[in-house]
């Protein structure tokens, strides 16, 4: 999952696609800043005590890089991806030492528990599907330290698909799981350009702001949020 700046040029996209093919069957929600909020900062300042590198300059070097890309489509291996992250950056702490200080940058916020939940009822009536970029620790970690994936019946990631949003892959990947077609599936992301990204697939795709405009983009796309 990448820290990201909005890009201002798609802050004004529309917010939602042409809803007239259909309706939705499926539900598609993003995980990073959505279901759980996450700060890869955190991070970047404690593996900074490790090397003569700065913070911004860690951050600079992988957390957004083809490396890091690399590792959330499952593309090269924990192990492989702590090596070259140490060689990049003259670490000197081990990868024991190196793993609770790369996963623990998640944290949950009154939001991300409103979207659960409702989450957790729109399952009741739709296929519910989480599509998220992450990497096999983060996504480990997870699993293990909070109660998130319940509430879809399922889960598609980049490191086990091979691809990352928005590649056209992943999205057939996800289509074809939940058997349905692009219109028949509702999506929201946080990244602006990844819910238009989907738009051009022919998914209602929304960029979620909070769950007040969640539940809007929900209804006026004909879906019953209880």
């Amino acid at each position: 999952m990448d820290n990201h700046h909005i890009n201002p040029a798609l802050s004004t996209v529309k917010r939602h696609c042409d809803t007239r093919k259909g309706g939705v069957k499926a539900i598609i929600f993003d995980l990073g800043n959505v279901l759980i909020d996450f700060d890869h900062t955190i991070a970047a300042k404690r593996i900074s005590r490790f090397t003569d590198r700065s913070p911004q300059e860690i951050f600079n070097l992988f957390f957004d890089s083809r490396l890091t890309g690399l590792f959330e489509e499952g593309r090269i291996s924990p192990l492989e991806f702590f090596s070259k992250v140490k060689e990049m950056l003259n670490l000197k702490l081990d990868y024991a030492e190196f793993l609770p200080i790369w996963n623990e940058i998640f944290f949950l916020t009154e939001k991300n528990q409103a979207v659960y939940y409702l989450a957790k009822t729109l399952k009741n009536r739709y296929k519910m599907a989480l599509l998220s970029n992450i990497n096999i620790l983060h996504f480990d970690y997870l699993k293990k330290h909070f109660s998130l994936f319940d509430a879809f019946h399922h889960i598609i990631t980049s490191f086990e698909s091979g691809f990352r949003k928005p590649h056209p892959s992943i999205y057939q990947k996800t289509f074809n799981i939940l058997e349905v077609l692009p219109y028949n599936v509702f999506y929201t992301d946080d990244r602006a350009e990844l819910a238009e990204s989907a738009c051009r697939l022919g998914i209602h795709g929304f960029t979620f702001k909070d769950i007040e405009q969640l539940k809007k983009d929900l209804l006026v796309s004909g879906i019953r949020i209880n």
